[in-house]
Protein backbone atom coordinates (compact mmCIF):
# COMPACT_ATOMS: atom_id res chain seq x y z
CA UNK A 1 0.00 0.00 0.00
CA UNK A 2 0.94 3.09 -1.03
CA UNK A 3 1.27 5.87 1.97
CA UNK A 4 1.52 8.96 -0.02
CA UNK A 5 -1.31 7.60 -2.29
CA UNK A 6 -3.69 6.80 1.06
CA UNK A 7 -2.61 10.85 2.56
CA UNK A 8 -3.87 12.23 -1.03
CA UNK A 9 -7.30 10.18 -0.87
CA UNK A 10 -7.71 11.46 2.78
CA UNK A 11 -7.12 14.67 1.95
CA UNK A 12 -9.52 14.26 -1.07
CA UNK A 13 -11.86 13.42 0.67
CA UNK A 14 -11.80 16.03 3.62
CA UNK A 15 -11.78 18.71 1.23
CA UNK A 16 -14.88 17.80 -0.03
CA UNK A 17 -16.93 16.93 2.36
CA UNK A 18 -17.30 20.95 3.74
CA UNK A 19 -18.59 21.26 0.29
CA UNK A 20 -20.81 18.20 0.77
CA UNK A 21 -21.91 19.61 4.04
CA UNK A 22 -22.76 23.16 2.84
CA UNK A 23 -24.99 21.96 -0.25
CA UNK A 24 -26.84 19.33 2.40
CA UNK A 25 -27.33 22.20 4.61
CA UNK A 26 -28.73 24.44 1.96
CA UNK A 27 -31.30 21.80 1.24
CA UNK A 28 -32.38 21.43 4.63
CA UNK A 29 -32.71 24.77 5.18
CA UNK A 30 -35.06 24.80 1.95
CA UNK A 31 -36.93 22.24 3.14
CA UNK A 32 -37.92 23.29 6.49
CA UNK A 33 -39.06 26.12 5.03
CA UNK A 34 -40.93 24.71 2.76
CA UNK A 35 -42.59 22.41 5.82
CA UNK A 36 -42.99 25.97 7.48
CA UNK A 37 -44.68 27.80 4.65
CA UNK A 38 -47.01 24.50 4.01
CA UNK A 39 -47.86 24.20 8.19
CA UNK A 40 -49.15 27.93 8.20
CA UNK A 41 -51.22 27.54 4.92
CA UNK A 42 -53.00 24.89 6.37
CA UNK A 43 -53.90 27.42 9.37
CA UNK A 44 -53.76 30.69 7.32
CA UNK A 45 -54.85 29.40 3.84
CA UNK A 46 -54.40 32.99 1.97
CA UNK A 47 -51.30 34.29 4.41
CA UNK A 48 -49.55 36.26 1.46
CA UNK A 49 -46.35 35.46 3.55
CA UNK A 50 -46.62 31.88 3.70
CA UNK A 51 -47.57 31.84 0.10
CA UNK A 52 -44.88 33.86 -0.81
CA UNK A 53 -42.37 31.86 0.86
CA UNK A 54 -43.90 28.41 -1.08
CA UNK A 55 -43.73 29.98 -4.10
CA UNK A 56 -40.19 30.73 -3.63
CA UNK A 57 -38.75 27.57 -2.44
CA UNK A 58 -40.75 25.76 -5.16
CA UNK A 59 -38.82 28.36 -7.86
CA UNK A 60 -35.45 27.31 -6.08
CA UNK A 61 -36.37 23.54 -6.54
CA UNK A 62 -36.88 23.96 -9.74
CA UNK A 63 -33.51 25.60 -10.65
CA UNK A 64 -30.43 24.91 -12.02
CA UNK A 65 -28.79 25.66 -8.81
CA UNK A 66 -30.71 22.88 -6.48
CA UNK A 67 -29.70 20.30 -9.32
CA UNK A 68 -26.09 20.47 -8.76
CA UNK A 69 -26.61 21.02 -5.35
CA UNK A 70 -28.55 17.41 -5.06
CA UNK A 71 -29.79 14.61 -7.30
CA UNK A 72 -33.18 14.84 -5.56
CA UNK A 73 -36.33 15.35 -7.89
CA UNK A 74 -38.15 18.76 -7.27
CA UNK A 75 -41.14 17.14 -8.13
CA UNK A 76 -40.99 14.15 -5.96
CA UNK A 77 -39.40 16.28 -2.54
CA UNK A 78 -42.61 18.66 -2.97
CA UNK A 79 -45.25 15.92 -3.48
CA UNK A 80 -43.49 14.41 -0.32
CA UNK A 81 -43.50 17.56 1.88
CA UNK A 82 -46.91 17.83 0.89
CA UNK A 83 -47.81 14.62 1.97
CA UNK A 84 -46.17 15.24 5.00
CA UNK A 85 -47.75 18.46 6.09
CA UNK A 86 -51.40 16.78 5.07
CA UNK A 87 -51.31 13.76 7.98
Amino acid sequence: FNASLEIYIFSEVYIMNPYEDLANAIIIQAVEDYREALSRLVKYPYSKLALSQKHEVECFFHTGWFCILTKLDPDVLIKKLHAEVER
